[in-house]
């Protein structure tokens, strides 16, 4: 393969989606004073990040010759290698604060391998709480982001010494919260000590507790979207007498709607054509006006009686 100089700033060992070899001139490096002896290769753009059990992993961290790189000399660029940085978390419903996270992660030092911990479900339920997504959607989530080098499955929720070394970690990336648990005040603080932190900071109005508050809030929405298009009252976990409702809603809907663009299409018309879409107008409101009967007759002719057996378990409804 041919050698190219790259002067932009490089993400994910990446440059334009191409696997090459390239000299490196990173980030001004060539203004530091500082040649990268040998060749990097880059990694196509249209690659997931790998774990680190994979070839492609294994053999990064093979090639490492390991030795923490000073904090001076990872922020001057003079580092002889890539920084390894190690970023951890949840990562449930991945979104725009997780990929901002990273991207701070990324770009701490001017040449940083991205290694990101991602927690199982056990540990997760076990320290803070049922997921959204599964620990297998949590991980592809993460390595698809671009900033990503690494993944690690399985990660712990303390480090110890082994841990650092087995994936030899230079610093560990996250926002300067100290994070407590039973044994300590700051999970951290061992990491602090050894001067391998760096903080990172968090995107204000924006986590996975405020995307779930939003779902519980607008619960009816939801639901009567996903039986519109499809879902099962028993998938959603809705009982007998609430699909009917929802069922009822969306339909008055329908004919709200039909009736209010029937409206529009007569208005450019005369006469009996706009008399009789607004009568159809009309005729929707006066179904909207009939829903507590229609649903009250749900429950006094009898037709709840599928719902005995039915077990609510949701606290929404």
């Amino acid at each position: 393969m041919s050698s190219v100089t790259l002067t932009t700033t490089l993400t994910n060992g990446h440059y334009n989606g191409k696997l090459e070899t390239v000299e490196t001139n990173l980030n001004g490096y060539r203004k530091n004073g500082y040649v990268k002896p040998e060749s990097v290769e880059v990694s196509s753009l249209r690659l997931a990040a790998p774990f680190s059990t994979d070839p492609m992993a294994v053999a990064e961290r093979e090639r490492c010759a390991y030795g923490r790189i000073p904090r001076a000399a990872a922020l001057a660029g003079t580092a002889p290698r890539r920084v390894r940085v190690y970023s951890d978390g949840i990562y449930d419903m991945f979104h725009q604060g997780h990929a901002r996270q990273l991207q701070q992660a990324k770009s701490v030092f001017p040449n940083v391998y991205l290694i990101v911990g991602v927690c199982n479900d056990k540990l997760t339920h076990n320290r803070k709480g049922r997921t959204v997504m599964t620990e297998d959607e949590r991980y592809e989530a993460v390595r698809h982001c671009r900033y990503v080098d690494e993944v690690v499955r399985d990660a712990p929720w303390e480090y110890d010494e082994e841990f650092l070394e087995k994936h030899k970690i230079d610093f560990v990336a996250h926002d300067d919260i100290p994070y407590t648990t039973e044994d300590c005040e700051d999970t951290y603080a061992m990491i602090k000590a050894k001067d391998m932190f760096v903080a990172t900071e968090r995107t204000e109005g924006v986590s996975t507790s405020d995307i779930v508050a939003r779902i519980v809030r607008d619960y009816d929405i939801y639901v009567r979207r996903n039986l519109a298009r499809g879902y099962s009252a028993k998938e959603l976990n809705v009982s007998f007498l609430n699909e009917k409702k929802f069922r009822l809603q969306n339909k008055m809907d329908e004919l709200k709607d039909k009736g209010k663009k029937r409206v529009s299409v007569a208005a450019a018309g005369e006469g009996a054509p706009l008399r009789d879409a607004v009568g159809a107008a009309r005729s929707a409101d006066g179904v909207g006006e009939s829903e507590e009967a229609a649903q009250r007759q749900l429950t006094d002719d009898g037709s709840d009686s599928d719902d005995d057996d039915f077990q609510d378990t949701s606290p929404y409804l």
